[in-house]
């Protein structure tokens, strides 16, 4: 805000929050999940996928130490379900009575974009007071920003105010 970064993620809570919009199954916050500190693995974890994309992209080798100890402590194993005669399917269950397992699917999903994405794709916001990366899956591969909604449209607001203030 005004010009300087706001960390969303101030409470257990709003990790939780980020968790379930982002689509992970999150457990009911009971007093285990208290006691485990989930913002500070959270943000350790954050801060750790941050520095890998920044040296990955930069084409620097980097200490993957960090994200790997969250992969081995993420334990998940596939189970079959069968509902109906026609539909089988298998689902991943994941232990949720650590901060680790529970921020494993970050970890898994930062592994896979580490390991398997064109990284000519991945870029960082261009809106030089947004800290966010992206992967840039537009047929043209030119998008701009991390979110056309509050980045692309705070950019096209500044620009207009510019240009009012230059020819009024």
């Amino acid at each position: 805000m005004n010009g300087k970064v706001v960390d969303v993620l101030q409470r257990d809570g709003d990790v939780l929050h980020w968790l379930k919009q982002a689509g992970v199954s999150v457990p009911k916050v009971g007093p285990a999940a208290a006691r485990m500190s989930l913002l500070n693995s959270a943000r350790t974890l954050r801060e750790n996928i941050r520095s890998l994309v920044e040296k990955h992209k930069a084409g620097k080798r980097a200490d993957p130490s960090v994200l790997n100890r969250f992969l081995s402590r993420a334990r998940s194993h596939s189970r079959l379900v069968w509902n109906k005669p026609r539909s089988v399917r298998i689902e991943k269950v994941r232990r949720k009575d650590t901060a680790e397992a529970i921020l494993g699917p970050v970890a898994e999903a930062a592994a896979e974009l580490l390991a398997r994405t064109d990284f000519e794709l991945v870029k960082r916001c261009e809106d030089e007071t947004c800290v966010l990366w992206f992967t840039d899956r537009t047929k043209s591969h030119r998008r701009r920003w991390c979110s056309m909604l509050l980045c692309g449209n705070r950019h096209k607001v500044a620009a207009y105010r510019r240009r009012l203030r230059n020819n009024g």
